[in-house]
């Protein structure tokens, strides 16, 4: 039987949300996902936009060394709560998920990541 374990993201600070100060590929590191095969992390993120206006959010999913992550693209609307941008998605074998914006240190990621063993 399977077991989960909610854990913050690699990335955080006490599982304080990540402030995207990246405006580039590569960006803002938000989790390193469980190392292996056996295991995986499900991993949760909202977006939270700061600015007067939408913005913006790219995130790079399953990036290793020298690889890049499948982009994905999402407009934050302005100054209204939480948007959830990944659902549950698994992820392991210690690749990255990382962020970049349009403008830096304007999208703040919460969230978390079940890792199931």
């Amino acid at each position: 039987m399977a077991t989960f374990t909610k854990r913050k993201f690699s990335a955080s600070t006490d599982g304080r949300g990540i402030t995207v100060t990246g405006t580039s590929a590569t960006g803002t590191l938000i989790h390193t996902s469980v190392t292996g095969t056996t295991n995986f992390d499900e991993v949760w993120i909202w977006a939270h936009n700061t600015a007067t206006a939408d913005k913006l959010l790219t995130v790079e999913w399953a990036r290793s060394t020298g690889q890049a992550g499948l982009a994905t693209r999402f407009t934050v609307p302005t100054r209204d709560g939480l948007y959830l941008i990944i659902p549950g998605l698994p992820l392991q074998n210690a690749r990255q998920v990382r962020a970049f914006a349009a403008t830096a240190s304007i999208i703040v990621l919460h969230g978390y990541v079940n890792r199931i063993a």
